[in-house]
C-alpha cells in the first residue's frame, strides 16, 4: 500500500452503501450491526461525508451533522485496519474539519470510546460537560404508549 495515491472524496454520490458497510463491519466495533437502509439515511443527513480510496476500495469514512455555524458532530470515523498508522485518520478528520460546511463552526463534537489520545492530536480537548444521551428506545416507548392510548379512546 502506497498512501500517497489515496484519494479523498467529499462527493455524496461516491458513496457505496455495500462497500461501507464492509468498512464498518471490519473496523468499527460500534458499527458492525449498521443496516444499508439506516447508512442510507445517515449519508443523506450528514454533511461533510468524506470518504478514502485507494483504486475502487473504500478504506475510509467519516460524516459530519452541523448547522453551518454554531454546532456540529462529527460521526463514524473509520480506517480500514490494513491502512492504519500512516496518518490517514488524521488526514480524514482533518478533511472533514476544512470542509465549507464545518470550518466556521464555534463548536465541533465527536464522541469516542478508546481514540482520544488520537483527536487530542488533532485538536480536540476532552469535556467532561457535554455527557448527556437521550437512548431513542424510550422515544419508541412513549410512542408506543401514545398510540396505544389513542386507539383506547377511539
Amino acid at each position: 500500500m502506497h498512501h500517497r495515491y489515496i484519494r479523498f472524496s467529499d462527493r455524496h454520490e461516491e458513496v457505496n452503501l455495500e462497500k461501507l458497510q464492509q468498512l464498518l463491519k471490519i473496523g468499527a466495533f460500534w458499527a458492525t450491526e449498521r443496516t444499508i437502509s439506516g447508512l442510507a439515511i445517515a449519508i443523506s443527513n450528514s454533511k461533510p461525508v468524506v470518504t478514502a480510496w485507494d483504486g475502487d476500495r473504500l478504506i475510509g469514512h467519516a460524516r459530519a451533522t452541523s448547522d453551518g455555524i454554531y454546532r456540529a458532530n462529527i460521526w463514524d470515523v473509520v480506517i480500514d485496519p490494513e491502512y492504519r498508522g500512516v496518518g490517514l485518520g488524521k488526514k480524514l478528520v482533518k478533511t472533514v474539519l476544512e470542509h465549507s460546511n464545518m470550518c466556521n463552526v464555534e463548536r465541533i463534537y465527536l464522541m469516542t470510546t478508546h481514540q482520544q489520545k488520537f483527536y487530542e492530536q488533532i485538536g480536540f480537548e476532552q469535556n467532561s460537560s457535554t455527557t448527556l444521551v437521550l437512548f431513542n428506545k424510550d422515544i419508541i416507548n412513549l410512542k408506543t404508549t401514545e398510540t396505544e392510548l389513542i386507539n383506547s379512546l377511539a
